[in-house]
């Protein structure tokens, strides 16, 4: 994908059971989720930040199926968002590809933690750089990196909207056990 700043892609809200959340996308995939702001206008503004040259739409198939796949999810069913094809930002660096690959395989109600991900990319020596590439995540809820804690079940951090509360609220719909 080119540039978020000058691309054209396309964005929709839609209602989840925490709130107002928003997708976009390009052909070839999801470019981003954003979780609720306090308000709709100020989720909305927050996709044409990111994508200004975004136009909001109604989406294609493939995109109704992931917002399907993120409802559900948020009203505490269990899912599998694995199918839902990403499209990343050329600027995306390999290793965080990686981290977010791994991060997908984390079924709902489960959690590893930063170095866990990190051994599973092959680099055990580097929770700190996982805990990097999630917060920068611009797909959460399909790749689940709230479903990521910190050593001995800490929460870690949380970048979207609420932070750790959100984070913690996430796990709690979800039904995971925290240590």
């Amino acid at each position: 994908m080119a540039d978020p700043g000058t691309s054209r892609s396309s964005f929709c809200l839609f209602p989840t059971a925490i709130g107002s959340c928003a997708i976009a996308w390009s052909d070839r995939g999801v470019t981003s989720v954003w979780l609720p702001e306090q308000t709709e206008p100020q989720t909305r503004a927050g996709v044409v930040r990111r994508f200004p040259h975004s136009i909001e739409s109604a989406p294609p198939p493939f995109i109704s199926h992931a917002i399907d796949g993120i409802v559900a999810l948020l009203q505490g069913e269990a899912g599998d968002l694995t199918d839902i094809p990403l499209d990343f930002d050329d600027a995306v660096p390999e290793f965080h590809r990686r981290v977010y690959d791994v991060t997908r395989t984390i079924k709902p109600g489960t959690t590893l933690s930063y170095g866990e991900i990190a051994e599973r990319v092959g680099e055990p020596d580097a929770a700190r750089a996982v805990g990097q590439a999630l917060g920068r995540n611009p797909i959460p809820i399909i790749v689940p990196c709230h479903r990521v804690l910190a050593a001995r079940g800490g929460t870690g951090g949380f970048s979207a909207p609420g932070g750790t509360a959100t984070k913690l609220q996430l796990l709690a719909i979800e039904g995971a056990r925290l240590l």
